[in-house]
């Protein structure tokens, strides 16, 4: 289980199976960034997590999580069975429509031309305004989506999933090939009125996504 937490803009991170490890760290941040498999997500303490700002990376693929019946029904989003666990928190979703590497490469400074832009959710006003600080700090602007319950709009499958960062992959590439063009080259600037676009025109599906899916690219 990983929880990353900032404090005073100075990031704390924890990662243990063990439940004390985990509630102390929890403990020492302000923010708790929850980057788990969603499959775990009621691992999450939710008593030490209760008034905190819980920012939400997780996504649902089946493949690794297992089948999720709430899901799978189609009457919540990811975000708001995280949120159903963490009654007491302050859950907002980002982060979780780009790839890593794509993350840490395309972050620009404030005023940049081709800094990209991230969409968030939250039910929280405030917590959000905190988490879009943070997407500022880190190099990204950030676009409201709305609530929880809109959340759906950056999930797997969605136009602004991963693919606008992201050049398309030549043909033909062997594993190891694909894994060093994965590395390799740079992302594609999303300006937050592209997000915005991207975001809009979504339309509802199944809920889940192939990890697979998006190593082909």
């Amino acid at each position: 289980m990983w929880l990353e937490l900032h404090r005073s803009n100075r990031p704390v991170t924890g990662a243990s199976r063990a439940p004390d490890a985990v509630a102390a760290a929890v403990r020492a941040g302000d923010l708790v960034v929850a980057t788990v498999p969603l499959g775990a997500y009621e691992r999450l303490p939710a008593a030490e997590l209760a008034g905190r700002t819980v920012f939400d990376t997780m996504n649902y693929y089946p493949e690794r999580d297992g089948r999720i019946a709430a899901l799978d029904a189609g009457g919540l989003t990811t975000s708001a069975l995280v949120r159903r666990h963490l009654a007491g928190a302050h859950v907002v979703k980002a982060f979780n429509n780009i790839d890593f590497r794509r993350l840490f490469t395309l972050a620009r400074p404030v005023g940049a031309a081709d800094r990209s832009a991230l969409p968030l959710a939250g039910d929280d006003e405030a917590a959000k305004e905190r988490v879009a600080r943070l997407l500022d700090t880190l190099g990204y602007d950030a676009v409201d989506t709305g609530t929880l319950d809109a959340s759906w709009r950056s999930e797997p499958g969605t136009p602004v999933y991963v693919q606008p960062y992201l050049r398309a992959r030549p043909e033909g590439l062997s594993e190891e090939d694909a894994r060093r063009w994965f590395f390799d080259t740079p992302g594609v600037p999303v300006p937050a009125e592209r997000v915005r676009e991207l975001t809009a025109s979504a339309v509802r599906g199944p809920a889940g996504g192939s990890r697979a899916a998006l190593a082909d690219g």
